[in-house]
């Protein structure tokens, strides 16, 4: 029995289009929406306070592509000392029938690139039609495929940029025009990186709870991406929404400390009974999305395993039809 490896290069070998991205993703939300698949809770383990980070393990199964996973990400805020990614990750694909595993692969690249097609995704159905100027708060790695994935749909006027360091910035911005091929705008701070913006997402890496996005900047019509990993909004943000949508229920309503919306959950402004929909019951046709351009829509997302195995699994369908990857012995 052999397990087919598929590392960093191998990934970016196979180089997947940004509507092949989507499409994954968007099937899982499909599958989702119509009750096919199992996402588990996630779990953490945080080794020592003094490494100023910490793993998520993702558990899930998605009926429609038989096929279950399991991913271990690294979530350490100072890797960028170390010249890594802020996030490290291995995913682990099994036969659902034996539990036997059949692939691993890093999952670090994968992990960037489903974030960015659920924020993307999230547009597509909740955003206007015509939306002319994204504010992207955060410069971290799952950034880089929001605003690619975000343009692709869209193709902006203006795109504007914020985030704590200016390197980090600097970066980000010669990044993107690098494949966009138009000018990214860095901004003096947050208030000028989203106040105006059509789509407004919240992506940081703070380490304490700091308001970054303030209620006032939210319009009739905007959709707001709040997503961090510690809350960088106002307690009021989910008071002017019109519609609240999640990619999960069961992972959002822990209210913990992890999470943007975390202390909405807990002073009891998200709960079941506020929230709109998933975004996979909108995706199934179970729900309508966005009704009119004067709406205000917020959409959290914390992460599904299911996505990750879904982007997963077709990574690995294409590694077998172009003969890319290291077979391992297993037993």
């Amino acid at each position: 029995m052999d397990i087919l490896y598929l590392n960093a290069k191998d990934i970016e070998q196979i180089a997947l289009t940004d509507a092949e991205i989507i499409g994954a993703i968007e099937d899982s939300l499909r599958a989702q929406g119509n009750g096919q698949t199992s996402i588990e809770p996630r779990v953490h383990i945080n080794p020592d306070p003094a490494y100023n980070g910490h793993f998520n393990v993702l558990r899930g199964y998605i009926a429609p592509k038989h096929v279950a996973g399991v991913k271990v990400v690294g979530d350490y805020v100072y890797n960028y000392k170390l010249g890594l990614p802020s996030e490290l990750s291995l995913l682990n694909l099994f036969d659902p029938e034996t539990g036997a595993p059949y692939a691993v692969i890093d999952a670090t690249a994968i992990t960037s690139m489903r974030t960015g097609a659920i924020t993307a995704i999230g547009a597509k159905y909740l955003a206007k039609k015509e939306n002319k100027i994204l504010g992207h708060l955060g410069c971290r790695g799952t950034a880089f495929w929001n605003v690619v994935l975000l343009d692709s749909l869209y193709d902006f006027e203006e795109i504007r940029i914020n985030s704590r360091r200016q390197e980090s910035m600097d970066a980000f911005a010669q990044r993107l025009e690098d494949r966009l091929h138009k000018k990214i705008t860095i901004t003096k701070n947050s208030q000028e990186c989203l106040e105006g913006a059509d789509i407004m997402v919240e992506a940081t890496r703070l380490m304490e709870p700091q308001p970054l996005l303030r209620t006032a900047w939210v319009r009739p019509g905007n959709f707001v991406v709040p997503y961090g990993t510690i809350c960088a909004n106002e307690i009021t943000l989910t008071d002017v929404m019109d519609k609240i949508v999640v990619d999960d229920w069961g992972q959002c309503k822990e209210g913990g400390k992890l999470g943007s919306l975390s202390p909405h959950v807990r002073a009891g402004k998200l709960t079941k009974e506020t929230l709109y929909a998933e975004l996979g019951e909108i995706v199934a046709g179970k729900k309508p999305g966005r009704e009119n351009d004067q709406e205000r829509i917020l959409f959290w997302h914390r992460g599904l395993s299911t996505n990750d195995i879904a982007l997963g699994q077709l990574y690995y369908e294409k590694a077998l039809a172009l003969g890319i990857g290291t077979k391992l012995f297993y037993r």
